[in-house]
């Protein structure tokens, strides 16, 4: 061994997004000139930088190379001690390799991002959003949920209560909001609301949201049952009061001129035959056309009336009627789309995994028809770019084999930026093509979960195509 090396600390520590420097020595105990080259090895070598990458001594002579640690703020520098190396390779004996090794240490922190899914929900009796959690430190999360509201005006049920949360991953959590008193009669009343995600030894994150609670009966209809009821009541006390009299003046007068009011018995009257009905010609059925005045060749006047009937245009096939046909040639599970694209209106009907929608010309998706064989159903919700989610917390779904739509067709609406999907049984998988972002990493939902596909809901970016597999 022809080299001598010293890390100098051996052990070091950096937090995240910081930077931390350590000093290799390096001393040449041959007897010839050698360049030394260095390089970084092992799990954080991609935050690693060495200067200078080369060094050259003369024997008995020693330099000295820089390490710099700088591991970024985010899940993958994962906190605890991480061991590193450096290899060096000596130019005249490359197989006389050196690897001193170190040890860095990362500082946890903790980082937790949460939204509401949608962040308005709209309901008579109850309201059903779902709050994302996201970890975006380097440390597992345990956390309790809990909500509230000013003046204690609905009921929390949060499934499930309590979650723990791996670095970088994420956990959805199912909240239905029931309003402690029923709306009969008027119009809706918004009501905000809180969840907040408590952790030990750290802030409490607080996410706002607001529940629209809608009347059981509109204004309108009450207004019209209490003027109904109103006028029957009048009616009624009118009759009572005015009753009409009802008198006979023919019998006051025959009772005025003594003449008694009893009907004469009937005197048997002799039987008369009634002459026998003369017989009626009954009407002859009208004479059916012949099949030369059927197809028009026969003489006569009178033109134009002679052609056979334009046959109706066929309907447009939909993703329901894919599917069936799809389902009755291949057993199993399957799913059929298409995508209602600007200007250019419907697609036909694509199946499993296949393109629906546009790449590369700028179209945006307006709403998406999808229809399943095998799932027991699918449901889903489409987010515009404009409106947001534009029916709220209203989900489409619809059986196997049946036409699901979302999003709108109406000019007047802005184009999708993302969707919602879920089946009833198994799992869905979605990819998206998003404008300037192009194609998205496919993601699959657990079984009987949902799952969002789409644009980041903050960067509204139009919907240009999708991929769907079951």
């Amino acid at each position: 061994m022809s080299l001598w090396t010293s890390l100098e600390p051996a052990s070091a520590t950096v937090d995240p997004g910081a930077a931390t420097r350590v000093r290799l020595r390096v001393r040449n105990t041959g007897d010839v000139v050698d360049e030394y080259r260095f390089e970084p090895v092992g799990a954080i070598a991609p935050w690693t930088a060495v200067e200078p990458r080369t060094l050259r001594l003369y024997p008995g002579t020693t330099g000295t190379v820089e390490l710099t640690f700088s591991p970024p703020r985010s899940p993958d520098a994962v906190a605890g001690p991480n061991p590193y190396a450096v290899r060096i390779t000596p130019t005249e004996h490359p197989d006389a390799v050196t690897v001193p090794e170190g040890n860095l240490t990362i500082t946890p922190f903790a980082e937790v991002r949460a939204e509401l899914v949608p962040p308005t929900v709209k309901g008579r009796f109850r309201g059903r959003p779902k709050l994302a959690i996201d970890n975006l430190g380097n440390t597992k999360v345990t956390a309790s949920l809990s909500g509230s509201d000013t003046g204690d005006r609905l009921s929390y049920e949060l499934q499930p209560g309590n979650v723990q949360i791996e670095p970088g991953r994420a956990a959805f959590v199912k909240a239905t909001l029931r309003p402690r008193r029923i709306i009969w009669f008027g119009s809706k009343e918004e009501q905000p609301y809180t969840l907040a995600v408590r952790r030990s030894g750290a802030p409490t994150t607080e996410v706002e949201g607001t529940y629209v609670q809608r009347g059981f009966l509109p204004r309108w209809l009450a207004t019209v049952l209490g003027t109904a009821v109103a006028l029957t009541i009048a009616f009624v006390m009118i009759w009572l009061a005015y009753k009409p009299q009802v008198r006979s003046l023919a019998t006051e007068r025959l009772e005025q001129a003594g003449v008694s009011t009893l009907a004469p018995s009937p005197t048997p009257a002799a039987t008369v035959p009634l002459p026998a009905p003369s017989p009626q010609p009954t009407n002859a059925p009208p004479a059916q056309p012949t099949d030369q005045a059927a197809d028009g060749s026969g003489s006569g006047g009178g033109g134009g009336g002679g052609g056979a009937t334009k046959a109706p245009k066929p309907k447009k096939e939909t993703a329901a009627t894919a599917v069936q046909k799809l389902a009755a040639r291949s057993d199993g599970r399957h799913i059929c789309y298409r995508a209602y694209v600007a200007d250019h209106g419907w697609q036909d009907p694509v199946c499993d995994g296949a393109i629906a929608g546009t790449t590369g010309k700028n179209l945006p998706v307006k709403a998406l028809n999808i229809a399943t064989a095998g799932t027991g159903g699918v449901s889903g919700n489409g987010a515009h770019v404009a409106e947001g989610w534009y029916t709220g917390a209203k989900w489409s779904s619809a059986a196997d084999g049946v036409d699901m739509y979302i999003g709108s067709t109406k000019e007047a609406v802005s184009p999708m930026e993302g969707f919602t999907i879920q089946v009833k049984d198994g799992s869905v998988c979605q990819t998206a093509h998003i404008k300037d972002r192009g194609w998205l990493s496919m993601s699959c939902t657990d079984p009987g979960a949902w799952v969002y596909g789409g644009s980041p809901m903050e960067d509204r970016l139009q919907l240009e195509a999708v991929r769907f597999t079951v």
